[in-house]
């Protein structure tokens, strides 16, 4: 089977629901990539394309294992290489590369291969997708993110808050894409863990400077099973800009 673009967007469509005020996504799609990696500029360009449709939250994770080979990414967060890791950790294939997808925290796939992308969105949408909704707001100099109750959450959830900048161009001195500026898009600048969320109906407020913005214009709110060390399903997400 072929597929295209527009067959990519109706599937990715296909759980549409009610809008948000803020992105309420029905998939999370995170992109493990890094500047001083050769074939992950057309992955980055897959992953802009999917930023720009609010049913998918697309965030870029740079990792920092391929500052040897000559340039040091200035997006990198080591903690990206440990999450990672800690995805591979959980899935029998147990593969760490550049450029790679996860999706709902489950699937893995190449993150240039739209086809590969695609079927991982399905694969994770059949075993269950996002089942919490999450509504995020803006309160002066604070988020706000409530919680329905779910049963979703049975045994516990990390809510995780991310400071995101939606775009970031960056030339590329030295390395394996020297000379090179490529655009990254939804780039995670940090992570807060807001709490340990066990299902009930709840109310979080979040200062905006313990986000730690520097660089993000918008936050990712992301619910997840399992912990830091041994990531499970993503169950719930939403994405706010904060400008």
């Amino acid at each position: 089977m072929t597929f295209t673009r527009t067959t990519l967007a109706l599937l990715l469509a296909l759980a549409a629901g009610p809008a948000w005020a803020q992105s309420q996504p029905k998939t999370v799609v995170e992109l493990f990539t890094s500047q001083g990696c050769a074939s992950c500029p057309p992955a980055d360009a897959l992953l802009t394309e999917l930023a720009k449709d609010p049913q998918v939250l697309a965030l870029t994770l740079a990792v920092d294992y391929w500052d040897y080979v000559g340039w040091k990414d200035t997006l990198a967060l080591h903690g990206h290489s440990l999450r990672q890791k800690a995805y591979a950790e959980q899935r029998p294939d147990r593969k760490v590369f550049t450029p790679q997808v996860v999706v709902d925290g489950t699937v893995s796939a190449k993150g240039s291969d739209r086809a590969a992308l695609q079927r991982a969105v399905l694969t994770a949408r059949s075993n269950g997708g996002l089942a919490v909704p999450v509504s995020v707001t803006r309160d002066d100099d604070a988020i706000e993110i409530t919680l329905p109750e779910s049963a979703a959450a049975t045994g516990g959830a990390d809510l995780w808050a991310c400071p995101v900048a939606r775009s970031q161009t960056v030339a590329i001195g030295r390395g394996e894409n020297g000379g090179r500026s490529v655009t990254y898009s939804n780039v995670v600048r940090g992570w807060l863990r807001v709490a340990i969320w066990q299902g009930d109906a709840r109310r979080y407020r979040v200062p905006l400077k313990e986000l730690g913005r520097e660089g993000a214009d918008s936050v990712a709110v992301l619910v997840q099973t399992g912990s830091p060390n041994s990531p499970g399903p993503i169950i719930g997400a939403a994405f706010l800009p904060l400008d």
